[in-house]
C-alpha cells in the first residue's frame, strides 16, 4: 500500500513537471520572438544612426567647402530645403508606433 501511495505521489509530481515545463518553453517561444523583434529594431536604428551621421558628416564638408561662397551656400541651401519632404517621410516610415 505504501509503494503504491508513492507512485500515484510520483506520477502526481511527474504530471506537475510537465505541464511546468511545456510552460517554460511557451515561454522560452515567446522571450525568443520578442528577442528577435528588439534585435531587428536595434539593427534599423543602428541602420538609421549611420545614414543620419554620413549626411551630416556630408552637409559639415559641404559647408565648408561653400562658406566663403554665397552662390554655393544658397545651391546648399536650397537643395536641404527640398529634401526636407523626403526626410520628414523616411523618419515617419521608420518610427514604430508608440506603445
Amino acid at each position: 500500500m505504501w509503494l503504491w501511495t508513492e507512485y500515484q505521489r510520483f506520477k502526481h509530481l511527474h504530471r506537475q513537471t510537465e505541464k511546468i515545463l511545456g510552460l517554460l518553453m511557451l515561454m522560452e517561444i515567446s522571450m525568443s520572438a520578442q528577442l528577435d523583434a528588439l534585435t531587428a529594431q536595434v539593427a534599423l536604428n543602428k541602420s538609421l544612426t549611420d545614414s543620419i551621421l554620413a549626411v551630416v558628416n556630408g552637409l559639415a564638408a559641404q559647408i565648408e567647402a561653400a562658406k566663403t561662397d554665397p552662390v554655393a551656400l544658397q545651391a546648399l541651401a536650397d537643395s536641404l530645403k527640398s529634401d526636407d519632404d523626403k526626410i520628414a517621410a523616411a523618419i515617419q516610415a521608420n518610427t514604430p508606433p508608440a506603445a
